[in-house]
């Protein structure tokens, strides 16, 4: 069923008009508002002129397309830091749910953020959208903090370390793992 589908890199340009097409059907049961509805225009104008002043940030627009070149799903996202990437938004269209594509897109943004050389990815999720929070735990994410969003609500965190020795320090913060001889010396403990 999944060689029935491609992932495939777009630029911003491509991927923006096919993202506003069907950004509401796959987010219709969510209570979030853009925060941009709220502003003025003078303070439009200002939050332009701060995003035009960050020079130009690595971003990933992903498509997901079926056999008909249908575009079914997507990520998207953009580098924050020399070594994070946020994750902002992915979503898989409702008629083609529950076939392992959000699993698929997901080990794919992940391998490119990697190889990338990306230390941490991100991202931020109302707190009971299981069906993104499992498999994202399933792929290596894991909890790492709780937000109020005037926009969204409760959100959690999901962090991807790359590297193995900052997930497992991450482990022994948490209080899940010992501190071993790494650790320790990573610690200077």
């Amino acid at each position: 069923m999944q060689q029935e589908y491609s992932i495939r890199a777009l630029s911003e340009a491509e991927f923006k008009p096919l993202f506003a097409v069907h950004r509401d059907a796959a987010f219709d049961d969510t209570h979030g508002y853009a925060f941009q509805d709220a502003l003025s225009h003078t303070e439009k104008e200002q939050l332009h002129a701060l995003g035009q002043a960050l020079g130009a940030p690595y971003k990933l627009y992903l498509g997901v397309f079926d056999a008909e070149d249908r575009f079914v799903g997507w990520s998207w996202g953009f580098q924050e830091n020399a070594s994070t990437y946020y994750m902002v938004n992915s979503a898989i269209l409702a008629q083609h749910r529950r076939k392992g594509l959000y699993g698929l897109l997901l080990a794919h943004c992940i391998t490119v953020l990697s190889d990338k050389g990306f230390q941490l990815i991100y991202s931020r999720h109302c707190a009971t959208n299981n069906a993104v929070i499992i498999p994202k735990l399933k792929a290596g994410f894991i909890i790492s903090k709780m937000e109020i969003d005037d926009r969204f609500g409760v959100l959690i965190h999901l962090h991807y370390y790359t590297n193995p020795a900052r997930r497992k320090v991450m482990d022994y913060r948490c209080g899940q793992l010992k501190p071993d001889a790494h650790i320790k010396t990573l610690m200077k403990i």
